[in-house]
């Protein structure tokens, strides 16, 4: 499958969602589970849909039909087959017939037809050696022009005015005349239009083709060939209407031609449409007129279908017009990621935003804490406590669903997604017209194409049980619709089954096992370089890993829901704390089943010692908790932790290959430094640790090593929390440290890498600003897991609280100061939450765009300085006069611009 970069460069234009790779092709991104290719007349197959070419290219060109070589193996009474007159015709040189005419030829096949073929077939092989003397030159003179800019040097120069005009018009008049059989001689008149088309003679074309073709009552290949040329010609003539109905001829008449014709019909406005519509006087004419319009129309296709059925139900054009129509549902329906709704994550508080909307204005809502009353909390708890009602997004609950309940889900793929490229919301209505279609001609048509289709729009509309009735009374000898029928009554077998148990996944293994089981990598065509490009093409075993994938996760079963999809080493780039325990819950299961252990298993990769991965990712979250000793017992179960598993690109295996951390390096879990107790001299990422940092200028606590592992810094901050319970200077530097290393390993600290399983602090989806106070924020399953990273949000009120502390226990203003200055930065964090959970709904199409944004961007400075400054208010109303808050105002422009 060959793709054109320029075509999707231009169609990236009109896409409504942005894709992971920047160079995505849009026919690899639904799962094409509906054969189109499966029409029975492969002449169409270059207008089935596509989005990356103009036609559609995924087929062979050995499908379609070449009418000539068809004529000519007719023509020697299919003495040979298709292939030897292929090579006949089109790949044997000029020499071979030359050495057959003179009666020593020494090509395989003329002597395998033996002496007598030329002497009956002499005109025949004499065209052909003229033919093939011709075809060098049979191209059109290209003209430069000082606007060309195409890309010419490895074309030939030959072209038709390369040959003697005369000479050559008078050559193939002679043969023209001497020639005995009609159909010769009708070849010969083709010869004599094609040269005067392509040296640019178009009226001598157009009358060569009246004298010489014409009256040769012959309506064959030859003669849609000739037609074609004609067609030509009188375009440059400027007669665009004769040039479009013969063009329009040609590609109803002729197999192999379709592509080239339409093309050449150049119907670019109504009026050319409307034209070939009044010249069309056969119901076969008036077909193909509403196809072509059909075809280019971007609207609902359905109208024309119904004028298309009442001509002719069993047209193949329609089936064509069906299918492309299937295909676009599917697009809407079987993309190969669903993205998850923004809407189903709304939180409180935008909801809220959402109630302050009027008419276009937006309005940030400010964060409101409930009061209730001491009888309000006894009613609450009274109520809580004898609650029937489940949290449905937990796993507990989602394990505990009826089947009804698991059928009913809205999430359970198919489902309609807002993946399009040209339809908007009325697919979903678009879906019921067609079904409506479909069942109306499989009544009338003899054709089983219909049976199928409407199985597959069933399917789509998740009525498996009709669907599958459907198919089960079709009756075809057909290899291809078997075929697909085959798989959809697979498709709805898994799709259906309310729940994926263990007795369901070896049902799958016994039945299905070649739709899940990867098979020996076969060697590629070496011309086909698309799937090296792109990646592999989406295929029915990805949908239906998909499916499954989607059914354990909204079964609660999100390990195996994950490793669907994903390596368990995909884990370190999106540490979320329930999903790795349902993730570690599965590695441990001990009698797992025959599909869990060949088909989800396999994807527990190499990531060193698996025990001592977990550890590693539930003593971080620990951290990020401020659980120092539960984060302690977890590194204590680390200690053989190899390294987060990343790959680096070895130049001498070439190939990816684990990458080895040196001794000194930050492998995940060893060599952190003493500075991540310190704070931030300057906020640069990029910059050394000794540039970014410094050491609190106090006596160090001598558990506090220069170089620590993470049992060690554990270890070292329950010392810290320990000595902090006291109520002296020291326990107040204590709780200063604790408070700098939970800043500093947030979202805003310098090691922020610490504890979301990274090795440096760049950036990444690990440090956005989450817009969810969804537990989970995954809405179907965790397919592309790495491209959308979420962990937990940081607590800042953790890192405040010991600021706190070690603000009460100072006596000196200046250290005060300092430790105002920190829970001011972490007051910060909360508000960049806040806010990144209340964007902006202003339409940029809003013609009062500014104004409403400046009005919104005001609001949200109201609400920063009137909840979100209080440190740095107290910092400048009471320690102003100090030397720390002299300092920061040089070293700290927003504090400096605060303090203004």
């Amino acid at each position: 499958m060959k793709k054109s970069l320029l075509t999707l460069a231009v169609l990236s234009l009109f896409y409504t969602e942005s894709s992971a790779c920047a160079w995505s092709d849009p026919d690899y991104e639904y799962f094409n589970l509906f054969t189109q290719s499966i029409i029975r007349d492969k002449s169409y197959l270059p207008f089935l849909h596509s989005y990356s070419t103009r036609f559609y290219s995924d087929f062979k060109p050995s499908q379609i039909p070449d009418d000539n070589t068809y004529a000519w193996k007719k023509f020697f009474n299919n003495q040979l087959n298709y292939a030897e007159t292929d090579y006949l015709v089109n790949k044997m040189s000029i020499n071979d017939l030359n050495a057959l005419k003179k009666g020593t030829p020494s090509n395989t096949l003329l002597i395998k037809l033996g002496a007598g073929f030329y002497p009956k077939y002499r005109e025949a092989v004499d065209y052909l050696i003229e033919a093939k003397y011709l075809e060098p030159y049979m191209k059109i003179n290209y003209v430069e022009t000082p606007d060309s800019f195409y890309y010419r040097e490895n074309e030939s120069s030959q072209n038709a005015t390369n040959l003697d005009y005369g000479k050559t018009i008078a050559a193939l008049t002679s043969l023209y005349n001497a020639a005995k059989n009609p159909e010769i001689k009708q070849r010969y008149g083709y010869q004599l239009v094609r040269f005067n088309h392509y040296t640019r003679n178009y009226d001598a074309a157009v009358q060569v083709f009246r004298k010489y073709v014409e009256p040769i009552r012959l309506r064959g290949a030859i003669y849609f060939m000739a037609l074609d040329q004609l067609a030509g010609a009188q375009r440059g003539l400027d007669l665009k209407s004769d040039a479009n109905w013969n063009f329009f001829q040609v590609f109803m008449n002729s197999k192999s031609r379709k592509e080239s014709a339409f093309v050449s019909m150049k119907l670019s406005d109504t009026a050319s449409f409307n034209n070939i519509m009044k010249r069309a006087g056969t119901s076969q004419e008036k077909n193909m007129a509403y196809f072509l319009l059909g075809y280019e129309d971007f609207n609902n296709p359905i109208p024309i279908m119904e004028k298309m059925f009442e001509i002719d139900p069993d047209s193949e054009i329609l089936k064509v017009m069906a299918v492309r129509s299937i295909n676009e549902l599917e697009r809407s329906y079987l993309p190969i990621y669903y993205y998850h709704n923004e809407d189903g994550n709304t939180s409180a508080q935008n909801a809220t935003a959402d109630k302050n909307s009027d008419q276009g204005k937006t309005t940030a809502a400010e964060p409101k804490k409930e009061e209730l009353s001491f009888w309000q909390k006894i009613v609450r708890f009274f109520k809580n406590l004898f609650s029937s009602k489940k949290d449905k997004t937990s796993t507990e609950s989602k394990a505990d669903q009826s089947d009804d309940e698991l059928l009913d889900n809205p999430n359970r793929i198919p489902v309609f997604s807002k993946n399009t490229y040209w339809y908007d919301d009325k697919t979903k209505d678009f879906l019921d017209d067609l079904e409506k279609f479909t069942d109306k001609a499989k009544e009338e048509s003899k054709d089983e194409y219909w049976q199928i289709a409407d199985a597959y729009l069933k399917f789509l509309k998740k009525d498996y049980k009709a669907s599958t009735e459907i198919l089960n009374e079709i009756t075809t000898t057909n290899p291809e619709y078997q075929e697909q029928i085959k798989r959809m009554k697979i498709l709805n077998d898994i799709v259906s089954q309310p729940k994926i148990d263990a007795a369901y996944e070896d049902h799958l293994m016994n039945d299905y096992a070649e739709y899940f089981v990867d098979k020996p990598e076969v060697k590629k065509d070496s011309t086909d370089t698309a799937d090296d490009y792109y990646g592999p093409v989406p295929s029915t075993k990805d949908f239906l890993k998909d499916v499954l994938a989607n059914r354990y996760f909204l079964q609660g079963e999100d390990g195996k829901s994950f490793l669907m999809n994903n390596k368990l080493s995909d884990l370190q780039y999106n540490p979320n704390s329930s999903l790795v325990k349902s993730v570690e819950d599965f590695y441990k299961k001990p009698d797992k089943t025959k599909f869990e252990e060949q088909i989800i298993a396999k994807n527990i990769d190499d990531v060193g010692n698996i025990d001592a991965f977990f550890a590693v990712i539930y003593g971080d979250r620990a951290m990020r908790q401020a659980d120092f000793e539960k984060a302690k017992a977890y590194y204590a179960k680390a200690q053989g932790f190899k390294g987060i598993p990343r790959t680096d690109w070895n130049y001498d295996a070439k190939k990816l290959m684990p990458t080895q951390y040196p001794a000194a390096a930050y492998n995940g879990f060893n060599n952190i430094s003493d500075l991540v107790f310190g704070y931030n001299v300057w906020e640069s990422f990029q910059s050394t640790p000794e540039e970014s940092m410094k050491k609190e200028d106090y006596p160090p606590f001598p558990f506090i090593k220069p170089t620590m592992n993470k049992l060690q810094l554990a270890d070292a901050l329950l010392q810290l929390k320990r000595i902090g319970s006291g109520k002296d200077a020291k326990a107040a530097v204590a709780n200063q440290l604790i408070g700098n290393l939970l800043y500093n390993t947030s979202i805003l600290g310098y090691y922020r890498q610490l504890f979301v399983m990274d090795i440096d602090n760049t950036n990444g989806g690990k440090y956005d600003f989450w817009s969810t106070d969804r537990k989970n924020p995954y809405q179907y399953y965790y397919k592309n897991f790495t491209d959308q990273s979420y962990i937990e949000p940081d607590n800042f009120d953790l890192a405040i609280s010991y600021y706190k502390k070690a603000f009460d226990l100072f006596a000196d203003r200046e250290q005060k100061a300092r430790t105002l200055f920190q829970m001011a930065s972490a007051e910060q964090g909360k508000y960049y939450q806040y806010e990144a959970k209340n964007p902006s709904k202003i339409d940029y199409s809003d013609p009062q765009y500014s104004e409403k944004s400046d009005a919104y961007q005001k609001q949200l400075d109201q609400i920063k300085n009137q909840k979100y400054r209080t440190y740095f208010a107290l910092l400048k109303n009471q320690y102003a006069n100090t030397e720390t808050a002299k300092e920061l105002m040089g070293s700290c422009s927003y504090f400096g611009y605060f303090m203004r």
